[in-house]
């Protein structure tokens, strides 16, 4: 599946949960750093006004579909995709990592909940070592010197993995740069998933993500600060769907 964004072209190169999976684990076993975005209609929007924002997913290696909007364009298009949110990929690399001995670092929310959700993980993933947690202050610049020195201290824990929970566009600016700085580490940006684990902020319940209203319930709880986020969300999407129709298309050569 692929998305064009001005001249840039994003292809959610990673299409189901057993390929995030075999890629990670061979990523992790080989030492290879890499970089995930959980691609949805929100970050379409902000992709279209920031060139630092294109520019950081240009520089990540695995992109999945976050959003079932994102998973009906896949079908119009012919190129099924499952839906890969990335608070609902924390438990999976997380066992992952543990299987494979590989320590993990959180970085991002609050100290508070960065502490209550690696209890859970703890409690829930046998052999899981978490060797760093850090908040960065309000304001933190993702691509500033406070930012590469976070990111040594991720290498310097010896940590293999690192969940990234700073919301879009910070974490995949982020993301970006430690593939820069520090190539041996995986970063996966998982948004507000640490929140969910440790109960700080309250995700829709099950019956909303079943019958793909998720947005709706989050917009209903937070009209202020979410409404507009989703209208601009709605906005863009006919224009994806044709461009989505588009795409299955057979192109026929002269």
């Amino acid at each position: 599946m692929e998305l064009f964004i001005k001249s840039q072209k994003i292809h959610i190169n990673v299409p189901t949960w057993a390929a995030l999976e075999a890629r990670v684990a061979d990523k992790l076993a080989h030492k290879v750093g890499f970089a995930l975005a959980t691609i949805n209609l929100d970050h379409l929007v902000k992709l279209r006004t920031s060139s630092d924002f294109r520019d950081a997913y240009a520089r990540h290696d695995l992109i999945v579909a976050d959003g079932n909007p994102i998973v009906w364009m896949s079908e119009l298009a012919g190129k099924p995709v499952e839906l890969i949110p990335g608070s609902d990929a924390i438990l999976p690399l997380a066992r992952l990592a543990a299987r494979q001995g590989v320590s993990v670092a959180f970085l991002g929310s609050t100290e508070a909940a960065l502490a209550e959700s690696a209890r859970f993980l703890e409690r829930t993933v046998p052999g899981l070592k978490i060797a760093l947690c850090i908040a960065p202050p309000l304001g933190f610049d993702p691509r500033g010197a406070a930012a590469r020195d976070m990111l040594g201290q991720v290498e310097a824990s010896g940590a293999g993995l690192c969940f990234i929970a700073l919301g879009a566009p910070k974490q995949e600016l982020l993301a970006a740069l430690g593939r820069e700085v520090t190539p041996s580490v995986g970063f996966a940006s998982i948004g507000a998933g640490l929140d969910f684990l440790a109960g700080t902020q309250e995700r829709a319940p099950r019956w909303a993500r079943d019958f793909a209203v998720e947005w709706l319930w989050r917009a209903l709880t937070n009209p202020r600060r979410l409404g507009p986020r989703y209208l601009r969300c709605l906005m863009i999407l006919p224009r994806e769907l044709v461009g989505a129709v588009v795409q299955r298309i057979p192109v026929r050569l002269p």
